[in-house]
């Protein structure tokens, strides 16, 4: 563990973990501490941001992340598809952006972070709705399924699975792979590590995890496999790549996610990293640590997602 993971862990514990001890979790709150709290990071050089937060621009409301010169040249490119975590309820694409551009600029892939609507106001099953939606938008603007690598950490890794499950269901055409970082996938609480690393987690008491569940889960069934993809059918599958922290509450909810699915004959790399935050992926540059999970996770999506030139003009994505 390094020391600047400790400081990580630290400041964790003296600023996000006392709001998770309080019996009520405060919407408004979380959602201040998150625009406050998580650091600026800046476009990688030769890439470009754009943000589209129109409502004109629905169903690829959220932020791409693409290299210059890319589309001009018609050249091949992966895509990846990211759902950010907070719960359901707080974050967006903006606060996630240190993890998103690391990542993409580490495999070197075009990403579409998306800006999904939230809880209490959105309930399941907006979230997946959304993902869904944007998801199948970015095959009819011509983007491959075979160079898609779906991700997401926390809630995000969360949807990212169910949309994953969804998408299989529905017959639609697969993306290549999936990453899930420190995924939620048990909306429902069950997992063991809630009590077990109880007080270990640097950033979640394990009664917070109840708690705030019920903002996207309102009247559904928690187990319900769209909302909580633990109890989902995963067979037929891309392969995934589940790194969690061996102190982390939600361990369980991406332990067992790992062994159903090789259960059922999917692919899973899954690494448990000792010590760290969750999402540690959040504290890169800082953290080195962060740093080397990212560029592993870059390692898998390159493995796994072949790159494409689109059938049509990557201008629907920047429009």
């Amino acid at each position: 563990m390094s020391w600047q993971s400790a400081v990580a862990c630290w400041l964790l514990k003296k600023q996000f973990r006392p709001e998770t001890l309080k019996p009520h979790v405060s919407v408004e709150r979380a959602r201040a501490h998150a625009a406050s709290s998580f650091r600026r990071a800046r476009v990688p050089a030769g890439w470009r941001l754009v943000v589209r937060d129109r409502a004109s621009d629905a169903p690829l409301r959220g932020e791409w992340l693409e290299r210059k010169g890319d589309r001009e040249r018609g050249a091949p490119v992966r895509t990846l598809f990211y759902c950010h975590g907070g719960g359901y309820y707080f974050c967006s694409p903006s606060s996630h952006r240190p993890l998103v551009f690391g990542l993409a600029a580490r495999c070197g892939a075009h990403t579409f972070s998306l800006d999904y609507r939230l809880a209490p106001e959105h309930p399941f099953p907006a979230a997946l709705d959304d993902a869904l939606a944007a998801y199948r938008r970015l095959l009819a603007d011509g983007t491959a399924p075979d160079s898609i690598v779906v991700a997401g950490d926390s809630a995000g890794g969360g949807l990212a699975l169910a949309t994953l499950v969804a998408l299989r269901d529905a017959g639609d055409p697969l993306p290549a792979a999936g990453v899930l970082f420190s995924p939620w996938t048990d909306l429902a609480a069950t997992g063991g590590t809630i009590v077990s690393n109880d007080g270990l987690d640097p950033m979640f008491c394990g009664a917070a995890i109840a708690r705030a569940a019920k903002f996207y889960v309102a009247d559904a069934d928690p187990t319900h496999p769209y909302l909580s993809p633990l109890y989902a059918d995963f067979a037929g599958l891309p392969p995934l790549l589940i790194q969690a922290s061996s102190t982390e509450v939600l361990l369980d909810d991406a332990r067992r996610v790992a062994e159903r699915a090789r259960a059922c004959g999917v692919p899973v790399q899954f690494e448990v990293w000792p010590n760290m935050p969750h999402v540690w992926h959040l504290w890169a540059p800082f953290v080195p640590e962060s740093t080397k999970a990212l560029e592993r996770a870059a390692q898998f999506v390159r493995a796994h997602a072949r790159e494409r030139t689109p059938q049509v003009a990557l201008d629907a994505a920047a429009r």
